[in-house]
């Protein structure tokens, strides 16, 4: 794998001493420097930081050795210097005007905590083995999310390895790891993060993250991180002693906005490109999932995320790989993945809140909060085939009209999810599915996401229904900010379920503990036939390629208030039709000559050429391939038939899937 630093460091006394920037960066000012710390031809450490508020600034060197070195100002407030005889792990801080010793704001490491010294890392030093590993593409992608902290009970990357080859079993193709950001304490979910360059010192620090990414290579898996990019933590957050990274003519659910179009916003943009080369170059990730980019405020001509994306097709350009990034919004916005010459953003694909949510209300019954909009078969019906519930359509939660169509995208530019870290960890108990929805409705779930055509992802644990919850923790150091953390959360959930107890405390170390896996529930009992079921259910998908759809979504044949769903769609040569009860009651399916049938309902959502759209294949038998009910997947049986004729009994919260097969003359 080709360096994008080496550009720079094969020209020391050029790019270096003169503060230019790596082609890789779009243009600005001109050259930019490049921050933080590497080394030099010379075997000296040369440092950089942007600090335009300060009137002058030190190199502070903490142990082993110590003492103070002048910085020599360069253009547009940044500040170098070059310090001989230091090693690997060397602690150090800069000292602004004479007052204040502050970690490097592109610390790689930080040993001490938040409030510590940075620490000197040597990048060339790990030995990697992944060269000509090829992730996959993204329409052959099956996410699987994990928090590194509760994954294992060690909560280490290290200890995670081991499980790489039971996730690569599972046919999982791309982890996305939450953040991994140095944020305080050791336990976080990781958006408290406030060295977006340190890797967490609890997880394994620098060489722990550079030894899993190698290892997930090794068993075929890619790996995309979590990256935060529209606030930085409230604890230890430093770095707006800077420079004016942060703004207050917006404001977030997090307080102040970053600053990416204000004045001095090209140096602040500048910090984060350099972010996302650290970790593509040092760390070998393959992309970059978005953290709430629609708390990214961006007035600008060309917004920062436009250039994100231009950056990394350059990347590209430069070195054979187009690493993905993943957005997540809440407000259905497809032009975050449309390319740049229709008005979009250009970014890989954007996380379907829709699919969820309306997967969700309708398993569940839950109708507060967001959920106030979802709940209907109908939106499940418009989900499935449009991308979005809500194309334009008004909502009662946001009082607006909310989102627009995605059609013009291709289907795995949507990422679909049954739960993820937020929708699970957001609730006051941290309830996963396998808590709220019967073991049945469990499969045919995990069948509605792993037979659409987008892009699906797994949450840790969810393949086996993991029954401990996700819960919201933190480990913070400052008693004000654990008080203010305990009397928000406690808010947020006033009245929210009457007759349950307060949520549990975030600051509390075992809140953090309940939420590890339980790896010994994996093989046992229904755990074990829910794991066989979705090993069975990405099988499928990945034989008949169902996520290479082009722009084919499926159709909804059938879709009713009492639960039942017909769906059909072509993918290559294979044409398959999905039948859904999602209710706990069976139902009845009558056919003709192999046609499925049902009287019109009032509610009208029933398609009355079901029909003649399948009429013209009737040389052919849709023969079964699978069923939920089945008792090998746990179920309680079924009389579903193996080939369609006259009339079949879909039992309760179950599906089944029939492939056409054509009569041989």
């Amino acid at each position: 794998m080709t360096d994008a630093w080496s550009m720079i460091e094969s020209l020391p006394c050029i790019a270096m001493e003169n503060g230019m920037e790596h082609e890789n960066f779009p243009p600005f000012l001109g050259p930019l420097p490049r921050l933080g710390h590497w080394k030099t031809d010379s075997g000296s450490h040369r440092f950089c930081v942007w600090a335009p508020l300060a009137r002058n600034v030190e190199l502070e060197l903490a142990a082993p050795q110590a003492g103070h070195l002048a910085m020599e100002p360069l253009e547009h407030g940044y500040w170098q210097v070059e310090a001989p005889g230091l090693a690997s792990g060397a602690l150090y801080r800069f000292r602004l005007d004479g007052t204040h010793s502050r970690p490097d704001p592109t610390s790689h490491h930080q040993p001490q905590d938040v409030h510590g010294p940075s620490a000197l890392v040597d990048h060339a030093a790990f030995q990697w083995n992944d060269h000509g590993f090829v992730p996959a593409s993204l329409a052959e992608s099956i996410l699987y999310e994990i928090h590194v902290g509760t994954f294992t009970p060690e909560g280490t990357f290290d200890a995670a390895i081991p499980r790489l080859g039971d996730l690569s079993e599972l046919g999982v193709t791309t982890l996305e790891i939450m953040p991994v950001g140095q944020f305080p304490g050791t336990r976080n979910w990781g958006y408290d993060g406030v060295y977006p360059f340190s890797v967490q010192h609890s997880y394994g620090g620098p060489e722990g993250l550079k030894r899993f990414v190698d290892a997930c290579h090794a068993h075929g898996l890619a790996v995309i991180l979590d990256v935060v990019y529209n606030h930085l933590g409230p604890e230890g957050n430093y770095i707006r002693d800077f420079g004016p990274y942060f703004t207050d003519r917006y404001q977030t659910p997090w307080g102040e906005a970053v600053n990416f179009d204000g004045p001095e916003s090209d140096h602040v943009r500048h910090y984060f490109f350099q972010n996302i080369l650290h970790w593509l170059d040092r760390y070998h990730v393959d992309g970059f999932r978005l953290d709430a980019t629609h708390a990214i405020h961006d007035e600008s001509p060309k917004p920062f995320l436009r250039e994100l994306a231009d950056l990394v097709r350059q990347y590209k350009m430069e070195h054979g790989r187009e690493p993905l990034i993943l957005a997540e919004n809440d407000r259905n916005d497809p032009r975050l993945a449309m390319p740049p010459r229709a008005g979009g953003m250009g970014l890989s694909g954007i996380f379907d809140e829709d699919f969820h949510h309306s997967v969700h209300a309708w398993l569940t019954g839950e109708r507060q909060d967001y959920y106030l909009d979802y709940g209907r078969m109908a939106h499940l019906d418009k989900v499935l085939g449009a991308g979005f519930a809500y194309t334009g359509e008004y909502s009662a939660f946001h009082r607006r009209s909310h989102g627009q169509d995605p059609s013009r995208l291709p289907p795995e530019a949507l990422t679909a999810f049954l739960q993820n870290h937020d929708q699970v960890g957001n609730r006051a108990h941290g309830e996963r599915l396998a808590e709220l929805v019967p073991f049945e409705a469990q499969k045919a779930a995990a069948g509605l996401l792993l037979l659409a055509p987008f892009t699906p992802m797994l949450f840790m644990g969810e393949e086996y229904g993991e029954s401990r919850p996700f819960l919201y923790f933190i480990s913070h150091m400052d008693p004000g900010l654990v008080d203010a953390v305990r009397a928000g959360r406690l808010a947020e959930f006033a009245g929210f379920h009457d007759g349950q107890p307060p949520p549990p405390d975030p600051q509390d170390e075992t809140t953090f503990q309940r939420s590890k896996l339980d790896w010994s529930k994996r093989a046992m009992g229904s755990c074990g036939k829910l794991l066989a079921w979705y090993r069975e259910l990405i099988r499928v998908r990945k034989q008949w390629g169902l996520g290479r759809a082009g722009k084919k979504r499926l159709k909804a044949l059938m879709a009713n208030e009492q639960g039942l769903l017909l769906l059909e769609g072509s993918h290559g040569p294979v044409r398959m039709l999905c039948l859904f009860n999602l209710s706990g009651t069976g139902q009845a399916l009558h056919f003709g000559d192999g046609v499925p049938a049902q009287e019109p309902a009032s509610d009208g959502l029933e398609r009355a050429n079901v029909l003649k759209e399948l009429e013209p294949h009737r040389t052919g038998a849709w023969r079964k391939h699978l069923n939920s009910a089945e008792k090998c997947w746990g179920g309680p049986g079924s009389a579903m038939p193996d080939v369609l004729r006259e009339e079949a009994i879909l039992s309760g919260w179950s599906m089944a899937v029939y492939a056409l097969e054509e009569a041989r003359s």
